[in-house]
């Protein structure tokens, strides 16, 4: 359901709804986008295996937050390291490094971005999913210099692999 209202529109999905992607090894769900907000926030529903998560980095344009639904995910942000069970909340404040991995067999969280765009960047370098499941593992790539400079126009700074540094 959609109702216009300003240059924003009222919205509501339900479970498996909203638009789907296979992006750096887990199911993204866009619920909420700038499209649909007018640029203030957007809502990406996670569905990640195992070992899934972010290289290091840091954002130069956005806020960005979590909130664990189900399983649990390892935070670290600004140096902390959270563990992050079903019902917790994880704020990274922009230019503030972050990562995450995901610590149980599988997790479901939700990723959001004040103000929106960094949909945008998961639309780039992920692909419409194929079914509403978690992706095929993937081989890592050998050059990450393409992700780089992708991150790069959408001002994310990659600092480092993916994993909780020690």
């Amino acid at each position: 359901m959609t109702t216009a209202t300003a240059s924003a529109v009222a919205t509501a999905l339900k479970a498996g709804e909203g638009e789907a992607l296979w992006a750096f090894g887990v199911l993204a769900t866009i619920k909420a986008s700038g499209d649909t907000t007018a640029g203030r926030v957007a809502v990406i529903e996670h569905l990640a295996p195992q070992g899934a998560g972010s290289p290091l980095h840091v954002h130069h344009r956005e806020d960005e937050w979590f909130y664990v639904i189900d399983g649990s995910v390892t935070f670290w942000v600004g140096g902390d390291v959270v563990e992050a069970g079903a019902g917790a909340f994880v704020y990274g404040p922009r230019d503030i490094p972050h990562t995450f991995m995901v610590s149980s067999e599988q997790a479901r969280f939700l990723l959001v971005t004040e103000p929106a765009g960094f949909e945008d960047f998961m639309r780039a370098m992920g692909q419409p999913a194929a079914a509403l499941t978690v992706p095929p593992p993937a081989a890592p790539p050998a050059d990450i210099a393409p992700l780089i400079a992708a991150a790069a126009g959408y001002g994310i700074e990659i600092l480092g692999p993916p994993g909780i540094p020690g």
